[in-house]
């Protein structure tokens, strides 16, 4: 009788065990021992067999969500660059030499001889225009280039090339505002006259090598040096 209840009680146990394998969750019963009851009243431990009943799913903790990156030493983010404000690039101003600064056609007659067309360029820049000069034939002897005089003493500069041996021959200068009588002025009256055409009159002084050309109102119109 007592070997027929055990065979029972592991007859009932396989089906439980099965299943609570199939199940998702079970319980860990290893170890366990069942109790029988025993003809004579007493209880006996059948050693081996695991009876595994059903229960409450253990709680099954969930996945916790990955924390945020914390970003250590961001570099911060840089505005694109703006047009609003470009370096300017400022040019030195030009140097003359005292003497130009002072009277800058006298300076050029004193270059008569020397200067050519490119030496005149290096001081005065690129020339606004040219002619040419002709002789008494006439026939063209050399060119004549016209400068804007950067000093602004004068409104314009005229160099006459010589075509032979292409040095400076002579200087025409063209003031703002300036009077035969401010000419009397500054370099006296020891001069002689000619009249020309447009009722002008040509003054070549005796002591220096100056022409003045002047309007029938006394206005100066130019300046010969040579």
């Amino acid at each position: 009788m007592k070997w027929f209840l055990i065979v029972s009680v592991v007859a009932l146990a396989g089906p439980v065990a099965a299943r609570a394998d199939s199940g998702a969750d079970r319980a860990d019963t290893s170890g366990g021992v069942l109790k029988l009851p025993s003809l004579g009243g007493r209880s006996e431990a059948v050693p081996g067999v695991v009876v595994a009943l059903p229960g409450p799913a253990p709680a099954i903790a969930a996945p916790q969500a990955a924390s945020p990156e914390v970003a250590v030493g961001a570099v911060p983010t840089i505005p694109p660059a703006s047009d609003d404000h470009l370096p300017v690039l400022r040019r030195a101003a030009p140097f003359y030499p005292p003497e130009f600064e002072h009277d800058s056609a006298l300076f050029c007659q004193t270059m008569i001889g020397q200067w050519t067309e490119a030496d005149a360029r290096t001081l005065l820049g690129e020339a606004s225009r040219q002619r040419l000069a002709l002789g008494e034939d006439p026939s063209e002897t050399g060119r004549i280039f016209a400068f804007p005089d950067p000093t602004g003493r004068y409104r314009e500069l005229e160099l006459d090339f010589a075509n032979e041996t292409g040095a400076l021959r002579g200087v025409f200068a063209y003031p703002w505002r300036m009077t035969w009588q401010e000419c009397r002025r500054l370099w006296g009256a020891r001069v002689t006259a000619r009249k020309a055409d447009h009722g002008r009159t040509f003054y070549s002084y005796l002591n220096r090598r100056l022409d003045v050309l002047v309007d029938p109102t006394g206005k100066v119109i130019s300046l010969g040096l040579y």
